[in-house]
């Protein structure tokens, strides 16, 4: 697990997606830190990790990404994280879409 704190390109992107998934990594995005969180087997252990690190839980959303694709099919807005009915989001993707459209501007300051 990590928090990213440099740009990471698609070919490092793609091994460190190899840990768990293949060809794909999960990630945690803090949308009003701009930050984010990859490389684990639960969005839950990176939610936690951002947590731990002064993040809040209502800012945080699940994603996975798919280092070998481009456009819509880089980012994947699925996980049980993002199921919170007092935010309005009742279920796994992210409803909001300023949301989704500010998670798609902080994935591509961090991974080119």
């Amino acid at each position: 697990m990590q928090i990213v704190n440099e740009k990471i390109s698609r070919a490092d992107l793609a091994k460190i997606s190899g840990h768990y998934f293949g060809d794909m990594t999960k990630g945690v995005v803090d949308v009003e830190k701009e930050i984010v969180a990859i490389d684990a087997e639960l969005h839950a252990d990176l939610e936690t990790l951002l947590l731990e690190n002064g993040s809040r839980q209502e800012q945080l959303w699940g994603i996975n990404l798919y280092p070998d694709e481009n456009g819509e099919d880089f980012i994947e807005f699925d996980s049980l994280i993002n199921i919170r009915p007092r935010q309005n989001n009742r279920g796994r993707g992210v409803n909001d879409p300023a949301i989704r459209e500010k998670i798609r501007e902080i994935i591509g300051r961090w991974f080119e």
